[in-house]
């Protein structure tokens, strides 16, 4: 293996007369290392648009909700509880939710209120939702004569004509049953806070408002919708309320959030499977000019492969010579691609300036997230198609008759 390397290595440097082959091999290299690059930042910004799309949907959702279908949930303490003391599970919390509709001066628009614990109340809402103006904390505090605070969207508060202070209506369909029919909830609140979740749906219909004030609302009595449930490794939700579902026997309904929103993910995953192996033409494309580059040097150095061969070099060595030649020019366009794919999202990182417009996508700036997987599955495919490039032009070159080759060379 160490002579077929060095003639390889011998044969990419061109003598005078062979700098045709030396500028194919290069194109060759830059052919390469462009579609890797292409692929590795396309990649990259796929996979941090779906981390950050999954920690948005994160913000708001639990990783598992617990309900009781058909019934709501009364001794949740005691749940709570049970729910804690399986393994995998970090905390569970009761939470209401249910859908109504809200007038503000501007306009009216329906959605739902979702009722908070007290201790997410007293931390300042969901961890990772942005709160824009206001306080979460104002949510538990009622003066006398005072109306109870929910935090509002800020789609929906631009939506209906709300701020900081200013009242909003909220109407429930299932109200009052009377002899004349049922006659909707309807009460006042006032705004305390405005929130930023970065998901469109999210921002424009959702209202937090304290567990206490959304039972005397909804007139529930002590009654919660059920229980959300975080977990210590989010990919393994659906293990952990498949355990949950079983400690609780029959009754009870778990939902994991990959299960809630598999269709989204499902496509971003094939949007992201679809892309790469588009982008890999780019490579495939390179490929050719190595066949074409290794066709040309077994051109010119018929007479040398003649005398390799009268000196004793098997067809086997032959070949090695050439597939070492191709996978050589594959490897430095494929470390070179890397390289440059990484400075490149290290670039969009740091300076941000592909920059978007917030209000359509909700995000400034294109997310980027380089896996060690995506990295390892590109160098591989690119390494695969070097190598498969090589393998006529290497074949032609171990079938040369070394009589024939010099007899007319």
């Amino acid at each position: 293996m160490q002579f077929e390397r060095l003639v390889a290595l011998r044969y990419l440097k061109a003598k005078r007369r062979e700098k045709f082959i030396s500028l194919i091999s290069f194109i060759s290299i830059a052919g390469v290392a462009v579609g890797v690059m292409a692929l590795l930042v396309v990649i990259g910004v796929m996979t941090g648009f779906d981390q950050d799309l999954k920690r948005k949907i994160l913000s708001v959702n639990a990783h598992v909700i617990l309900i009781k279908p058909g019934y709501s949930i009364v001794d949740y303490d005691a749940l709570v509880k049970k729910v804690e003391a399986v393994p995998g599970v970090a905390s569970a919390k009761p939470f209401i939710y249910t859908q109504v509709m809200f007038s503000g001066p501007n306009n009216i628009s329906g959605g739902v209120i979702r009722g908070l614990d007290l201790a997410s109340i007293h931390q300042g809402g969901p961890a990772a939702i942005e709160v824009r103006d206001g306080s979460f904390t104002t949510l538990d505090k009622v003066q006398p004569g005072e109306l109870p605070s929910v935090a509002v969207g800020n789609e929906l508060a631009k939506n209906i004509g709300v701020r900081v202070g200013s009242q909003i209506k909220i109407i429930s369909p299932l109200g009052t049953l009377t002899p004349m029919g049922r006659i909707p909830r309807v009460k006042n609140f006032q705004v305390g806070a405005i929130f930023h979740s970065g998901m469109f749906e999210f921002d424009n219909t959702l209202v937090y408002a304290s567990i206490p004030q959304v039972q005397e609302y909804l007139g529930l009595g002590d009654k919660v919708t059920g229980l959300e449930i975080r977990v210590d490794d989010i990919y393994a939700a659906d293990t952990v309320a498949a355990a949950v579902q079983t400690a609780l026997g029959p009754g009870y309904q778990t939902r994991d959030w990959m299960r809630m929103n598999r269709s989204l993910f499902a496509a971003l995953k094939l949007e992201k499977i679809a892309m790469f192996i588009i982008l890999t033409l780019i490579v495939l494309v390179a490929a050719f000019n190595i066949t074409s580059t290794l066709i040309m040097l077994v051109m010119e150095k018929h007479k040398d492969i003649a005398i390799l061969k009268s000196l004793g070099a098997t067809r086997r060595s032959i070949m090695k010579i050439f597939i070492l030649e191709g996978l050589i020019i594959g490897a430095i366009g494929t470390v070179l691609g890397l390289g440059l794919g990484y400075l490149l999202t290290a670039m969009l990182k740091k300076y941000e300036f592909i920059k978007l417009p917030s209000d359509v996508y909700y995000i400034s700036t294109l997310p980027v997230k380089v896996e060690s997987l995506d990295v390892a599955l590109i160098a591989g495919a690119t390494m695969l198609i070097s190598f498969l490039a090589t393998i006529y032009p290497s074949w032609q070159a171990s079938r040369l008759d070394p009589v024939e080759a010099i007899r007319f060379g």
